[in-house]
């Protein structure tokens, strides 16, 4: 997609709430609307699961006997605020030892790079993903340079269905190919209100202006959708977690019922594939 697309898809309208604290600096590098820089509180969604990204963009702390885990990270802006969100929730920099991530673009990947640094968290991807993450996004298969963000190593690469432990709680790593070919989607078990809860970090399915007929770089995209969606569908999913909150229902700012839609992981996978067979049939309809 040419970046001018990408600025215009970046800043589509959403919803805005009066915010409590000021909204994190613009990118000098591309613009993206208010919402996903807008910082909101942390929210508790399982015993050992915490909300800490912002209104638009999730990232997630998990907490565990033998340290932290955070799960994604939003824009580049966003590191200070996540480091900030630790110390609130009891979590120094030294005690966060694993970054997961779902897909390498600047708006999820962006601050993984001075997180670690903060830190000396270990980063956990997979080799297609990994190639990204150290190039700071760039030469990317649908955006070029369009989402360049701080670019970041890999310290441990996980295999489908491969698990990462830490502090007893074991996360489970899913290849699921759609948004990029090497989207992440985690599942783990907390609990919450003394119940076992199975919760589903599934990554993005949608396609922004994707070529998706005879792309030159990415022949079998339309087959890799495919299987995303079906191992979406497969997930254990107890709780719907996905990188950009809405599209799993969820309205973070609203900390008292931030999950006021539930979806599950096979109606959010139904619902992706459906745009995604409409988009591609304009697709092949416009070559005719």
């Amino acid at each position: 997609m040419k970046r001018l697309a990408f600025a215009v898809c970046l800043l589509a309208s959403v919803p805005s709430v009066r915010a409590l604290e000021p909204v994190l600096p613009q990118s000098s590098a591309y613009l993206t609307q208010d919402a996903w820089r807008q910082p909101i509180a942390p929210f508790q969604i399982g015993e050992h699961t915490w909300y800490i990204g912002t209104e638009g963009l999730t990232a997630l702390l998990v907490r565990t006997p033998g340290g932290a885990v955070l799960i994604d990270g939003g824009l580049p802006q966003a590191a200070g605020m996540l480091l900030q969100r630790m110390r609130e929730l009891g979590v120094q920099p030294h005690e966060l030892k694993l970054i997961l991530h779902s897909h390498a673009h600047g708006d999820h990947a962006g601050p993984i790079a001075a997180i670690k640094r903060a830190t000396g968290a270990h980063v956990v991807s997979n080799a297609e993903s990994a190639i990204l993450l150290g190039r700071g996004g760039s030469d990317d298969i649908h955006f070029g340079d369009g989402i360049l963000y701080p670019p970041v190593q890999t310290d441990r690469f996980v295999m489908d269905g491969e698990t990462v432990e830490l502090g007893g709680i074991r996360f489970v790593a899913h290849y699921t190919p759609a948004h990029t070919p090497g989207s992440l989607s985690w599942t783990w078990r907390d609990t919450r209100n003394g119940k076992p809860l199975d919760i589903a970090y599934a990554d993005s399915l949608s396609a922004p202006d994707y070529r998706l007929v005879d792309n030159p770089r990415y022949p079998h995209i339309v087959d890799d959708y495919r299987r995303g969606f079906a191992a979406v569908r497969a997930l254990p999913c107890d709780l719907l977690i996905t990188p950009h909150p809405d599209a799993s229902g969820w309205s973070p700012a609203n900390t008292a019922v931030p999950h006021p839609s539930p979806i599950t992981c096979r109606a959010y996978a139904d619902a992706a594939e459906a745009k995604f067979d409409a988009q591609l049939a304009a697709q092949r309809k416009g070559q005719r």
